[in-house]
């Protein structure tokens, strides 16, 4: 009697078993969401210059997502002021930064980075005031130890609208 009272719900039994080991099956190839924080980096730089009658900030927070022991890629912001006497300057924008670490203590960089640049003369300068656009790529090498990496970067687009005065910049970037 009690299988024949089974036996009624047989279909439904059988879809209950199945669709939990399909659904188990299922959640166990989905990584947890959380995955894809661990292998995140946050950092940048922080730049301050102090001078006779001068100032300057500059500010790149960046977040890079390590893709492999290797090899990481990721995005940052940034923002430069600068004021020399009655002159101003500023410029914000952001970088694709892709990292190559060939040995754990050596790190080859490439990073676009685009700046809208706004300048604002003394009304006696001779200059005019200016608001543009400008591109940079960076190919760089550095030395990494932990979390830190030091270097020297190459901007192969260097021009006369650049905000860098030369083509060679040295860096150091933080990331946790």
């Amino acid at each position: 009697m009690v299988l024949k009272h089974l036996s009624r719900y047989k279909t439904f039994v059988l879809i209950a078993i199945f669709s939990f080991v399909s659904l188990t099956s299922f959640a166990q190839q989905i990584k947890p969401q959380n995955e894809f924080w661990r292998n995140v980096r946050f950092g940048g730089a922080l730049g301050l210059g102090f001078g006779s009658d001068s100032f300057s900030i500059a500010v790149a927070p960046s977040a890079v997502y390590q893709v492999s022991e290797k090899f990481g890629t990721g995005l940052a912001l940034n923002f430069e002021y600068s004021k020399f006497g009655d002159s101003e300057f500023t410029a914000y924008g952001g970088s694709i930064l892709n990292f190559f670490n060939p040995i754990p203590a050596i790190q080859l960089s490439a990073v676009l980075q685009q700046l809208r640049v706004s300048t604002n003369y003394s009304s006696t300068s001779i200059y005019s005031d200016e608001n543009y656009w400008t591109t940079a790529l960076f190919m760089g090498v550095g030395y990494s130890t932990r979390n830190v990496t030091f270097g020297i970067q190459y901007d192969v687009l260097h021009n006369d609208r650049s905000i860098y005065a030369d083509p060679w910049v040295p860096f150091v970037r933080v990331f946790f």
